[in-house]
């Protein structure tokens, strides 16, 4: 099971180390092995939020999502992400700013810094609107509950998480305008940039995740109608099939997770600067990071992970809010990666002991755990 899931990843992983040594040296190799592991400790939370969505799918869906998908994070947001930061903040051309990439590094690793604030507001934005609607959504297993409780309850007043949003993110521009006017940075004409970027991820997400749920809304709608047909297959002994999400439902779930991972890659992309302004490391690095990220996903799928540690969910939801505030920061102030990433682990690694020890709880009972299989609200 281990080396079906996770084949592909050792097969990119020794790829990419021998076209690190053959690019530059065992000094590459180590810089690629050193960015591979802060990918992967960066976004394994993305891989839970991943499972908890790719298991909805169907087969033929889940196939293009690990297929296309990974094309898409690999070489998108990856290589072609940083060239894009570059060509649009500085105006030029893409030929441009490929060859500013691979000949000049630090005026290009420069331009990309000067466009963090603009990133960190979009993809700040996104991930902060996908924990506000999973905490103030009802669900009948929580997991902090003197804490998940009353948002629930705060959740039915209608648009509070866009309110909320929209608040945080009118501070964190006014912040970064004041902070720069005083310091004389010379940055206070880009408060106005960070809000469009802000607002920009927030339509991202309205609009992709509203069209998700739009569809997947109107497919359970058709299998409720289906579910009396389905019952009366079963009464006269024909063979009963369990439907999962397709079509148009599936495709913009499909375009969500693409937009969630891309909010992902946003701090692994830009810490990797951290460690190397090479762009073909950096792409190489990040890339078998990637990988890992979907071989993890499908593991969870296929584990059934998500179902037997329920909390799992919520603490990954946690930790995309944690790494929602700390790319809203990071617009003004600088925190290590090793801070985010540790953040996220240990959010995650909570709520998987604290599932162990609900599961045992119940087990000490005599009682079954009873996974909550599709988070809905209760």
């Amino acid at each position: 099971m281990v080396l079906k899931t996770f084949g592909w990843s050792f097969a990119v992983t020794a790829l990419g180390l021998v076209l690190a040594v053959l690019y530059g040296g065992w000094a590459a190799f180590g810089i690629v092995a050193i960015l591979s592991i802060l990918e992967i400790s960066l976004s394994f939370d993305n891989a839970v939020v991943n499972a908890g969505i790719l298991k909805k799918m169907n087969a033929f869906w889940q196939k293009i999502f690990l297929t296309i998908g990974i094309l898409i994070a690999v070489f998108g947001m990856r290589l072609v992400f940083p060239v894009l930061i570059v060509a649009v903040s500085a105006g030029l051309g893409p030929i441009e700013a490929v060859d500013l990439a691979l000949n000049d590094k630090d005026l290009y690793q420069e331009l990309v810094t000067d466009a963090h604030p603009s990133i960190a507001a979009f993809g700040g934005m996104f991930l902060l609107m996908i924990f506000l609607d999973f905490i103030f959504e009802d669900r009948e297993i929580k997991w902090l509950v003197p804490l998940e409780r009353p948002l629930a309850k705060l959740g039915k007043v209608d648009m509070l998480s866009v309110c909320i949003a929209l608040a945080v993110l009118l501070g964190s521009a006014l912040t970064f305008a004041k902070n720069a006017h005083q310091h004389g940075g010379g940055h206070a004409d880009k408060a106005e940039t960070v809000l469009l970027s802000g607002i920009a991820g927030l339509i991202t997400y309205l609009v992709v995740g509203g069209l998700s749920g739009y569809f997947e809304n109107k497919l359970e709608e058709e299998e409720e109608r289906e579910h009396e047909a389905e019952e009366k297959a079963r009464r006269s002994g024909k063979k009963v099939t369990v439907g999962a999400i397709g079509g148009k439902a599936a495709f913009f779930m499909f375009l969500y997770l693409e937009v969630l991972d891309a909010s992902f890659s946003f701090d692994g992309v830009i810490g990797a600067f951290a460690i190397t302004n090479d762009i073909v490391l950096m792409a190489l690095g990040l890339g078998v990071g990637a990988m890992y990220v979907r071989s993890l996903t499908v593991y969870l799928v296929r584990q059934g992970t998500l179902d037997d540690y329920v909390y799992l969910e919520h603490g990954a939801h946690y930790a995309i809010g944690a790494l929602a505030v700390i790319l809203l920061i990071t617009i003004q102030y600088e925190i290590p990666e090793m801070v985010t990433g540790l953040i996220g682990v240990a959010l995650i690694g909570w709520s998987f002991w604290s599932s162990v020890r609900r599961n045992r709880a119940l087990a000490a009972a005599g009682q079954t755990p009873l996974p909550d299989p599709a988070g809905r609200k209760g």
